[in-house]
């Protein structure tokens, strides 16, 4: 039986989730290294959940740092179908106000050092990414931050920067004249990752401020941002208990057979150490072949 259907991710400012009963601390071992921090295990408006902390509680891991393999590999080592992300981000459209949340539907990848990719090592794979996000996903996130009166808009690009430093005032420009709705430094991988391990997968990319673009960027002081940060922090946690809460028992995407057309290496030449390492992911697609 699934330890969890339902994971969290928590970003800058959220670092625990509030209401959770039957709570019990797992450390995972996974065959990519250790996640960022133990899950925390518990019930949620009646549903199993795992909550992690993307940058260890104490926020001491990097966004560079961060192991995305061995975070999302954990979820699937819980049983999660589903992961709800939430992010700190900054904003590129006077439109997105701090203390907005936005759900975006796509990403664009600015980074340059990070493993996103289960595969390789004598597998190869090309998973469907035109539609990052899980739009079903999407839809009951929306719906939430209306039940817990929170501005969520759905739609937008996340610009994914490699960091840890901000954006130049130059970069900041460019990514705004491509149209770019909010930037941020951890997203896109997990996004990846979770397509490959066919868990739905949705961002609430919580607007922090606005990036140095903005004419009024250099007189917001850091305990304004912590302000924000705090507030955005107690408004996700209403809008991931509406969230779980409304969440549908069956899923209705494509998201759970995301492989089914996408390993392209013949079954016969992928190694035993290959075929134990991902099995969680590999397994049903392998087994089947083989019985043909």
């Amino acid at each position: 039986m699934p330890q969890a259907e339902i994971g969290i991710i928590g970003g800058s400012g959220l670092y625990s989730m509030p209401g959770l009963t039957d709570v019990r601390e797992l450390a995972q071992t996974t065959p990519f290294g250790q996640p960022s921090d133990p899950y925390v295990l518990g019930t949620l408006e009646g549903k199993r959940v795992a909550f992690l902390a993307r940058h260890g509680r104490g926020h001491r891991i990097l966004p560079s740092e961060l192991n995305f393999r061995a975070n999302i590999y954990g979820f699937k080592q819980l049983g999660v179908e589903r992961i709800v992300s939430v992010s700190a981000v900054g904003s590129l459209k006077e439109e997105h106000k701090p203390l907005d949340f936005v759900i975006p539907d796509q990403f664009f990848d600015r980074t340059r050092h990070r493993v996103d990719t289960f595969f390789g090592d004598g597998i190869v794979a090309h998973v469907a990414f035109a539609d990052p996000v899980c739009s079903e996903l999407a839809a009951v996130v929306e719906s939430a931050c209306k039940k817990a009166a929170v501005t969520g808009k759905r739609g937008g690009t996340y610009l994914c920067m490699e960091g840890p430093q901000f954006s130049t005032r130059a970069e900041s420009n460019v990514y705004r004249s491509w149209g770019m709705d909010v930037i941020g430094m951890t997203n896109l991988q997990e996004a990846k990752l979770a397509r490959e391990a066919e868990i739905c997968y949705v961002t609430i990319a919580m607007v922090t401020d606005y990036d140095c673009w903005h004419p009024h960027h250099d007189s917001v002081t850091v305990d304004q941002i912590v302000a924000v940060l705090m507030k955005n922090a107690e408004n996700a946690c209403k809008v991931v208990r509406e969230t779980v809460a409304a969440m549908p028992k069956l899923q209705n995407c494509k998201c759970g057979s995301a492989l089914a057309h996408a390993i392209l290496t013949d079954r016969d030449k992928i190694s035993a150490a290959t075929r134990e390492r991902l099995k969680l992911i590999l397994d049903k697609y392998l087994e089947s072949k083989s019985a043909q």
